[in-house]
């Protein structure tokens, strides 16, 4: 029976969770715990994990999520049904705005955070050019690269399938447990709640020797970029 109380099903923007029914959150608790400890190829560091608002008590999720964070994984609590979205995700999906020159990040930054707001996720299927920015509470997973000039301030993690070269600003709501990351990290500036990080002056040749996925977190009072695996 283990194998059905937790199954996992691909779609455009991640992996999907679906449970058992009649399963109790210990079973599913237990088993997720599992597939982590055993390698499971779902849950590469850095995969973007939904699972569908109502399926778990909000406590529930709560504490999935810091399953999954503990694990490099950006959980999301989302809306979408299988290709349709809400209003609401809709309205957050296009909160991608250009402008001729970007702001300071300091003027998007509520004083309070807003877990709830950080557990949902923005998707841009785009890369993000000079010049533009995304600014949400949400979580955000970008389908491209975001090139100098453009930035994302986010509420919860930032996941960049590609290579960032812009200004990127996770937990920009005070969330400390947020966390950023891209197939190529080379950012003009990170930030991750209050504290700021600079990627290293690198020469663009070692730059392509070395590129791999990469993570930028909160460890021990400062931003660390680590390596990782997708």
């Amino acid at each position: 029976m283990s194998d059905e109380i937790v199954r996992i099903k691909g779609t455009k923007s991640g992996l999907q969770l679906l449970f058992a029914a009649g399963a109790t959150y210990s079973e599913i608790e237990a088993e997720i715990r599992d597939k982590l400890a055993k390698g499971s190829g779902f849950f590469c560091r850095g995969t973007v994990m939904h699972a569908m608002e109502g399926s778990l008590e909000k406590d529930e999720m709560e504490q999935l999520r810091k399953l999954f964070h503990d694990a490099g994984v950006i959980f999301s609590v989302t809306r979408r049904h299988f290709g349709k979205e809400t209003e609401q995700a809709k309205e957050q999906r296009e909160k991608v705005v250009e402008q001729t020159s970007a702001e300071p990040a300091q003027a998007a930054v509520p004083k309070q955070p807003d877990d709830d707001a950080a557990m949902q996720m923005v998707i841009v299927n785009r890369t993000l050019r000079g010049g533009q920015e995304v600014r949400t509470k949400s979580s955000v997973l970008v389908v491209g690269n975001v090139n100098p000039g453009a930035q994302i301030i986010a509420g919860g993690s930032i996941d960049i399938r590609g290579t960032c070269r812009g200004m990127v600003h996770a937990g920009a709501f005070g969330n400390q447990n947020a966390f950023v990351v891209a197939d190529h990290l080379m950012p003009t500036q990170i930030r991750i709640a209050d504290l700021i990080a600079r990627s290293p002056d690198t020469a663009p040749g070692d730059l392509e020797k070395t590129a791999r996925p990469e993570r930028a977190s909160i460890k021990d009072g400062q931003i660390v970029i680590e390596p990782i695996e997708r």
